[in-house]
């Protein structure tokens, strides 16, 4: 996607939702704001988020997935993780943001095909939108690996529509049953040509990766990286490429993930 041109424009928060139990540090909250003047946008993409409270203290926004976007207004899910997202967190009803979107590439979607979801925690926020954009929402299922209380995350939103199958690690062998089920999913699909998608953090993509490559599964990762800018001027998100990526000029080379993706070919990227 171009982002050269993309618009910037200031938004109104219409609430903020909080979900699930606070433990410590680990709040989750659904921001939503009155509608973006967007011709069109697609699951997957992002936008950066910018709250008049920020003021001189924080210069820049903060990169939120888009949960879903309808005539009246655009959710995002986020987690409290910084000073910024704390920030954030006090955000009031009919407060301004400034907002600058759509951002990146989304996911492939191929209304025929068997597709699985892959999400780890906060990696459930895209597929909202996706599950709620897709013409045939029986060709999808998902598997989803999370530490938090499930009720920390916006599953009914997906539940309604596709099944979903989740795993909570508390100890560590939770770990290795995700990592089985990872496997056996992946494998599965791969077998009939089926399409994988995938988000949530580093290790999580990481392994996917791995069992994408060694049963040669269709399969596109969101990747997580930390931006300032969104639009690719600071540099700050480079990923680096492997000899699949299309462009034989860039092949082994950094490329911006907010440009570039979020949303990569699991071939065509190195972490």
């Amino acid at each position: 996607m171009n982002t050269a041109n993309t618009p910037c424009c200031e938004l109104t928060v219409l609430d903020l939702v909080p979900f699930g139990q606070h433990e410590g540090n680990r709040r989750f909250f659904a921001l939503r704001l009155s509608r973006p003047d967007w011709t069109e946008w697609k699951p997957g993409q992002f936008i950066m988020v910018r709250p008049e409270s920020f003021g001189l203290e924080y210069p820049w926004g903060r990169p939120l997935g888009i949960c879903l976007i309808r005539p009246q207004h655009l959710i995002c899910f986020f987690q409290v993780v910084g000073r910024g997202t704390e920030q954030m967190s006090h955000l009031r009803t009919d407060d301004k943001v400034r907002v600058w979107g759509p951002l990146g590439n989304g996911f492939a979607m191929e209304p025929d095909t068997p597709t699985l979801l892959l999400a780890g925690g906060m990696g459930i926020a895209p597929f909202i939108g996706y599950v709620a954009e897709h013409p045939r929402a029986w060709n999808l299922t998902m598997l989803f690996g999370h530490t938090a209380p499930i009720d920390c995350y916006p599953v009914d939103s997906i539940n309604e529509r596709i099944p979903i199958d989740t795993l909570r690690e508390t100890v560590p062998g939770d770990l290795d049953n995700l990592i089985f089920s990872l496997e056996e999913r992946i494998k599965e699909y791969a077998s009939q040509n089926g399409l994988i998608l995938a988000c949530g953090h580093t290790p999580f993509l990481r392994t996917i990766q791995k069992f994408a490559s060694q049963y040669h599964a269709r399969c596109q990762l969101s990747l997580e990286n930390k931006m300032a800018c969104g639009v690719g001027g600071c540099l700050g998100c480079v990923v680096r490429t492997t000899e699949a990526w299309p462009d034989p000029a860039k092949r082994g080379a950094p490329v911006q993930c907010c440009t570039q993706g979020p949303v990569f070919w699991s071939d065509q990227v190195i972490f």
